[in-house]
């Protein structure tokens, strides 16, 4: 893990909540010059604690305005298997997300569709059509409360 200072948390912080800031105001912003502050985004980005930047799309205005909770159960468990469903999932784009769970499931899926026709297609065709997948539980979201994706940083 990098070491990183309260002015890194403060410049992360900054670029979590605007992405596309100026490296002039971010320096003003963290106290910083110009080119202390670009050395340090550097530095961070380099050692992987800065991962890439991307625009954040509203999923409803692009005509997704179905999300969906897929909790999945593999058929075999070896290596192998896993390895695939793996691969596999990364050609799925409906899926904007898979964490591979403990307890009595094996993945959590979160699915971004049109609509519940679309929902179905993908899950008859795609899930339950794929050998690996035993079973799936899926829960429809009915109203988001919180979608922040920014990581709690104490910025001190």
């Amino acid at each position: 893990m990098t070491e990183l200072d309260r002015t890194d948390l403060r410049l992360l912080a900054a670029l979590q909540a605007e992405g596309r800031i100026a490296n002039t105001e971010l320096a003003e912003r963290i106290r910083l010059s110009p080119s202390a502050c670009l050395r340090r985004v550097q530095r961070l980005e380099a050692a992987g604690v800065i991962s890439g930047y991307r625009a954040q799309l509203s999923a409803p205005a692009l005509g997704l305005g179905l999300s969906a909770f897929v909790r999945l159960q593999l058929r075999h468990h070896e290596a192998e298997a896993v390895s695939r469903f793996g691969e596999d999932v990364q050609g799925w784009p409906e899926v904007v997300a898979c964490h591979e769970l403990s307890g009595d499931m094996d993945y959590l899926l979160q699915v971004q569709v049109r609509d519940l026709e679309h929902f179905s297609r993908f899950l008859l065709d795609t899930l339950l059509g794929s050998a690996a997948v035993a079973d799936v539980n899926t829960s429809f979201v009915l109203r988001t409360v919180k979608a922040d994706r920014r990581l709690p940083i104490e910025s001190a």
